[in-house]
């Protein structure tokens, strides 16, 4: 792998799948991984992340949103570039514009191995997204199941990208038809704030953000959502201490929960740990003051929190 990534561009689905990428194979290094947003760093804190490490050889440092990094802390990114460390490897993914130019053009002088993540502007650029996400799943859609999802969708790739994880998922072996993608949307029914919680609990972005698009589309207050994914987390954060020997009715009373919640938080319990659901919690904190007013873009806000969660829940954060 290269020493240095740098992700360029604002179309968010391509810095995903890029990004998605570069972790895989980070992961099959055994490579420790860190996940910092610029825009919540502190000073220090990167330099903290690029120093060596005691428990792992293999080392990552992946920052998210570099166009909003402080002053103050870019120069702890122009020094670490100047004298790299081979043992880690530094992925860098900025939205692209003038913001935080004078960072981006000292990174591009160290020729890092650059991924353009612009929008794609043409139809068939569009397709032949589409279809290189069905062979990331493992999977083969037709010519025109590909066009029918691409005009069905519309022009945001993330939609796309969920509905492609969606129907890789649900439909049986085979080549993916129109006709399966006239069936997934046709099933885009009512959704709730709590069928996000469920997926967002397992850890699956693609299917956590498909369903808080269902949510929004069909009417769902972002507060509401907000409210369910806490909800579901405070219930994991009650059970996590809990012997299991325990029978859940007998719990009711003690932790303010009705037995079949007290179930289903211990289901969804699987993946988590102490430091993941605290990074968690912080994350739907953070969201849930965004979407009561201190976001122009609740929606976003909400987006920001799922990809937050499912990188906590991954160990990433």
């Amino acid at each position: 792998m290269k020493d240095i990534y740098l992700l360029l561009g604002s179309e968010a689905a391509l810095a995903d799948r890029a990004l998605s990428k570069i972790i895989s194979e980070l992961k099959s290094e055994n490579a420790e991984i860190t996940t910092l947003f610029a825009g919540d760093v502190s000073v220090g804190e990167i330099s903290d992340a690029l120093s060596p490490s005691l428990f792992s050889e293999r080392r990552a440092l992946v920052l998210r949103d570099l166009q909003d990094l402080a002053e103050e802390a870019k120069i702890e990114i122009t020094r670490y570039i100047e004298n790299t460390d081979p043992s880690l490897t530094l992925v860098l993914v900025h939205k692209g514009g003038v913001k935080g130019k004078a960072l981006l053009d000292a990174i591009k002088k160290v020729k890092p191995e650059l991924i353009a993540c612009d929008p794609l502007k043409k139809e068939s650029e569009k397709e032949e997204f589409v279809k290189n996400l069905f062979i990331d799943s493992g999977r083969k859609a037709s010519p025109a199941a590909i066009s029918a999802l691409v005009n069905a969708t519309g022009t945001d790739l993330r939609e796309l990208s969920a509905a492609v994880s969606q129907l890789a998922a649900d439909t049986p072996a085979g080549v993916i038809d129109e006709s399966h993608v006239n069936k997934y949307h046709q099933g885009k029914i009512e959704t709730t704030g709590f069928d996000v919680a469920d997926k967002i609990m397992d850890g699956n972005f693609s299917e956590s953000l498909i369903t808080l698009r269902h949510a929004i589309s069909t009417g769902t207050d972002p507060v509401m959502i907000t409210s369910a994914i806490a909800s579901s987390l405070r219930g994991i954060a009650k059970v996590s201490g809990i012997n299991r020997s325990q029978k859940s009715f007998e719990l009711a009373g003690e932790l303010g929960m009705a037995p079949w919640q007290i179930d289903k938080a211990r289901r969804q319990l699987n993946g988590w740990n102490a430091n993941t659901l605290t990074a968690a919690v912080e994350a739907i904190a953070k969201c849930d003051a965004q979407v009561k007013g201190g976001s122009s873009d609740p929606i976003y806000a909400l987006e920001q929190a799922l990809s937050r969660i499912c990188a906590a829940r991954a160990g990433a954060i």
